[in-house]
């Protein structure tokens, strides 16, 4: 068995079923990474993270994660502007390392997207219900949470109607995907700097010391569990074929907004930390409740829209990434081939979108699988680990192809970037490494089942 067999460079066809339609540019990118990542981590965690593990140096947690990711965006950028197809770390390792490790990475990604949006939909309900409650309307306690027999909760419906709207959004166009973007995009934006202007004039400097009262161990621990936050610029690599000038727009819109979002982190840690003490940001809503301390109940309402409008962006470009990324495995014959059939009318891979939608949100609606976060982590981290390696790998294997961007200091960089994930990753607990070796045990069964003998590069190559 050739388990190792590599996919030929070979561009995808510009027509016939498995055609994407070429919308987005850079700035178009650049929105949909900002809208991928503030979200969850900004809202949510960085109280969670504060509390239990950094304290105030939650801000040197955040470093450590921006670091490690910054070194993978580099490496990601590298592969996108040489590789533009859709699929990313997949793809990527593909080319690079051969069929085996590209289906672990990808079922590997599959479970990222897919945890990340079911754990994110749980806590865009939670605001939802917390600012309806705000206007007096309160959702019915079967309806408000997945099941749980002890609350009385049987499904979480406005994490599935959430998803299923998000899902539609998604077959109408990747063009008008970016539009609703952009809008919620500016929306939370404007909302984050609020607080962090509003809540400047009431930070208190002793509230910052002791800065690490857990020691430097504590910092790495907060490193490893904020990564979740910055998650999302890898799904911007999924869309490369919808990009009009990917060499150049792709590497614009991973490092910038990567950028934006990793000073906006910083800032929202520091002031967070300042205005109350650390052990009391073991809250939901950590952001809006520092500001109801202080009395600005008002700036703490806006808050939980930006929330709300920050984690539906966030939903909106991790449902994007996963059916993007079913349909390049699909169109590889490592899934059914109809998951990569593309509408002819809206241009969007409508099979694969509304599979994943449904999925998703049965499992968000009837598990509780917002504790997952660290496997979305540890997915995320194993794919960076990878592509990090792979641009070593694709310089000696084919050193003269053109690279519309180019990782400076090889191997220096990609050594550094993998070593870096590989340390957050051993930071992460025994039940995390755990669940991640079943659920690559379980993609493996699948791949020796199904995906080896159906895979195209069992036949002649036929990049249509």
């Amino acid at each position: 068995m050739n388990l190792f067999r590599k996919k030929p460079l070979i561009a995808p066809s510009n027509s016939g079923a498995t055609k994407l339609n070429k919308t987005l540019g850079a700035l178009d990118l650049t929105m949909l990474g900002v809208g991928a990542i503030i979200g969850t981590g900004i809202f949510v965690m960085t109280g969670v993270a504060a509390a239990e593990h950094a304290g105030p140096g939650l801000v040197i947690s955040f470093l450590l994660a921006a670091f490690a990711c910054v070194l993978s965006a580099l490496c990601y950028s590298e592969f996108a502007s040489t590789i533009p197809v859709s699929g990313s770390a997949y793809a990527y390792s593909y080319v690079a390392f051969g069929e085996l490790l590209a289906w672990i990475l990808g079922w590997d990604l599959v479970l990222e997207y897919g945890v990340a949006a079911a754990a994110v939909s749980s806590g865009w309900s939670g605001y939802l219900q917390g600012l309806l409650e705000g206007f007096g309307i309160h959702i019915p306690t079967a309806l408000s949470g997945a099941y749980n027999a002890e609350a009385g909760t049987i499904i979480n419906l406005p994490a599935v109607i959430i998803i299923l709207l998000i899902s539609y959004l998604l077959t109408r166009g990747t063009k008008e995907t970016a539009r609703f973007n952009a809008i919620m995009v500016v929306i939370k934006l404007a909302v984050v700097l609020l607080f962090i202007v509003t809540g400047f004039f009431y930070v208190k400097p002793e509230n910052w010391t002791p800065f690490l009262p857990f020691g430097y161990q504590g910092v790495v621990n907060g490193a490893a569990t904020v990564f979740f936050a910055y998650i999302g610029f890898d799904a911007l690599s999924t869309a490369a074929e919808e990009v009009k000038q990917p060499q150049r727009d792709l590497p614009i819109g991973i490092i910038s907004s990567l950028a934006i979002c990793s000073v906006l982190y910083i800032l929202v840690s520091l002031v967070l930390t300042g205005i109350i003490p650390y052990t009391d940001l073991n809250v939901s809503d950590p952001v809006s409740y520092a500001l109801r301390v202080v009395n600005q109940d008002m700036i703490a309402g806006l808050i939980s829209v930006g929330a709300i409008a920050g984690m539906t962006t966030v939903l909106l470009v991790m449902l994007f990434g996963q059916t993007r990324l079913l349909f390049a495995i699909s169109r590889d014959g490592l899934l059914p081939r109809g998951l990569s059939k593309i509408n002819a009318k809206t241009q969007t891979p409508i099979r694969s979108t509304w599979m994943v939608g449904i999925i998703i949100a049965v499992l968000t609606g009837f598990i509780p699988l917002d504790r997952l976060a660290n496997l979305t982590s540890i997915g995320t981290l194993f794919a960076f680990f990878v592509v990090s390696l792979g641009v070593i790998a694709l310089r000696v294997i084919h050193p003269n192809m053109k690279r519309g961007f180019r990782v400076p200091w090889v191997p220096f960089i990609p050594l550094l970037s993998a070593a870096t994930c590989g340390y957050l990753m051993y930071n992460l607990g025994s039940e995390t490494w755990i669940g991640f070796l079943i659920w690559t045990g379980l993609g493996l069964l699948i791949y020796f089942l199904y995906g080896y003998r159906n895979s195209k590069l069992n036949y002649k190559y036929d990049s249509n």
